[in-house]
Order: structure tokens, then C-alpha cells, then sequence
């Protein structure tokens, strides 16, 4: 069951990509990544009163303050990456955060070793690993005409910059780092529970947003700007979801973890049709290898 969820998490994370991406391009909106952390908690405090009331899920302080470490490096990552897409394009910015998934692999391979995992399983999670990596790359080395041509047509344009790429790398390291822990302490936790906690906790983030940005600096919520926001943080909940199961198998966690992270690609070709973003052949190259890499994890699933 392990790939059918985390094929979930890929369709519903690169959906919330599109949408987070439309409710935080506006410039003049220099809170706009808060008020999606207000969306995103608010969603998933929502999802977790239903676990709780409905579900039958079982949650105290001392699940939520076991968990409270992976929760806030995913919550910061989260928040580094809706800063970054002020200043990137989603076909450059998806694929470097979910550059990810690569490094849990490495760390989980030189943590446990490969358990056994057949060769083809290891071409794959290598096919997957390239492909995003590669996509990441392509920015660097892209033709300024031909970037000037994307942008046009999308009509958003981005200078080159420092921070344009240091933010997603930050996201991508501290997301990996949240993944790897993720992978220990849902040993210990039931996978249900930790999700409840993570998602209280990025309620009480949402609400410290919320004080800040509408209390303390006075914002007013446009609702046609925030309708994007929120619908990126359903499919954020629902991805997050699916994500929890896919991970909680941790004998196919080096696995799963790099399939996830491939959600950059659907981000891309998400990016292409509905922001107009233009790709490069090296875009296309690179996405044969992930997908690839994903059908040959799903057969020897199966």
C-alpha cells in the first residue's frame, strides 16, 4: 500500500504547488506567505478536530511534544518556500525544494544500509533522485533569451538572485532533515496520532500568524486572493494525509521518500499549462527519468 499513497501525496502536493504558487506570486503582498500558513493551519486544524472527534484518534501533550521536533521542520520549510515563490518560478523552484527526497535517501542507506532492497529498486530511487536533482540544475545553466520568453508569456518576470535559490535549498534541506526524523519516530508513534499532532501544531502557527498579520500589522484579507491559498492547503492536508502511511512503512521508506519528493514534476508540467510557464528540453529529459524511476518502484510493488 506503501506506493498507492505515496502517489497520492505526489498528485495532492504538486496541486497544493499550484495553487501555494497563485495565492503568494503577488509582490505587493509582502505577507503572503503568513497569511498561507494562516490557510494551511487552519485547514489542517479543521481535518484534525474531525480525526479527533469523528476518527477516534488518540492524542495528548505527550505525542504532540514528541512530535513537536519533525512538526517544526516541516512547518519552517513550509514557510521558507512560500517566501521563495515571490522571487522563482515553479518549474524552478518545485524541483529544487523536492531535491529533498534524494538526500533522505542517501541518509537512510548510510544509516541502515539497503536491507536487502533489489538492484532495480536502487536504479530507481537513483532515476528519481537524478531527475529531480536535474531539474533543479537546468535554472543554473538556461539560456537568458530563452528565460526572458518563458516569463513573457507567463507575465511574471524574476531577476536572477542569491536568495531566488538560497530559499528552496533551504527549504530542502530542512525538509529532508524533517523527513529523516519522521522516518525514526514513526517507529515509536501511531502514524494517525502523529499526523493529529502535526496538525494542532501547525494550527497554533497559523493562529501566531494570524495575531501578527491581521492584529499587529492591521492586513485585510482580499477573498480573491486567498481563494488560491486555501485551496492549496486542502490539497496540502489531504497530501499530508496520504503522506503519514506512505512513510510509517519504514521498510520502504527510502523509497517512498523519493517518489514524494517527485511531486515537483506534476508541479512542473501543473506550472506549464495553467501559470504558462515554458519548459526546455532538459525540463522534459529530466522528467522521463523521474517518471521512470516511479513506474519501476510501483511494478516492484506490485
Amino acid at each position: 500500500m506503501w506506493f498507492w499513497f505515496a502517489l497520492i501525496a505526489l498528485l495532492c502536493w504538486s496541486g497544493s504547488d499550484l495553487f501555494s504558487k497563485i495565492g503568494c506570486q503577488d509582490s505587493d503582498d509582502k505577507y503572503s506567505h503568513l497569511k498561507m500558513v494562516m490557510a494551511v493551519g487552519l485547514v489542517m486544524g479543521l481535518h484534525a478536530a474531525y480525526e479527533i472527534f469523528v476518527g477516534g484518534v488518540t492524542i495528548n501533550g505527550e505525542v504532540i511534544l514528541k512530535y513537536l521536533p519533525v512538526s517544526m521542520l516541516y512547518i519552517v520549510s513550509m514557510t521558507v518556500g512560500y517566501v521563495g515563490l515571490r522571487y522563482i518560478e515553479l518549474s524552478i523552484s518545485s524541483p529544487i525544494c523536492n531535491s529533498s527526497g534524494a538526500i533522505v535517501a542517501v541518509l537512510i542507506f548510510a544509516t541502515q544500509g539497503i536491507n536487502g532492497l533489489p538492484p532495480m529498486a536502487l536504479a530507481a530511487v537513483a532515476l528519481v533522485c537524478i531527475g529531480v536533482i536535474a531539474l533543479g540544475f537546468t535554472e543554473a545553466n538556461e539560456d537568458e533569451e530563452l528565460r526572458r520568453a518563458r516569463q513573457d508569456a507567463s507575465n511574471h518576470h524574476y531577476a536572477k538572485s542569491w536568495l531566488a535559490i538560497a530559499l528552496p535549498v533551504i527549504y530542502c534541506l530542512l525538509d529532508a532533515l524533517g523527513t529523516f526524523a519522521d522516518s525514526r519516530v514513526l517507529e515509536t508513534l501511531n502514524e494517525d496520532s502523529a499526523n493529529v499532532a502535526y496538525e494542532l501544531t501547525f494550527l497554533v502557527v497559523g493562529i501566531v500568524c494570524a495575531v501578527y498579520v491581521l492584529g499587529v500589522k492591521k492586513q485585510k484579507l482580499i477573498p480573491k486572493r486567498e481563494a488560491p491559498k486555501y485551496t492549496g492547503a486542502i490539497f496540502e492536508t489531504a497530501g499530508q494525509f496520504a503522506y503519514i502511511y506512505a512513510l510509517a512503512d519504514t521498510a520502504h521508506a527510502a523509497l517512498a521518500a523519493p517518489m514524494i519528493s517527485a511531486y515537483c514534476v506534476a508541479s512542473v508540467v501543473w506550472s506549464r499549462i495553467f501559470l504558462k510557464e515554458k519548459l526546455s528540453l532538459k525540463h522534459y529529459a529530466s522528467i522521463l527519468l523521474v517518471v521512470a524511476g516511479i513506474v519501476i518502484l510501483g511494478i516492484l510493488d506490485i
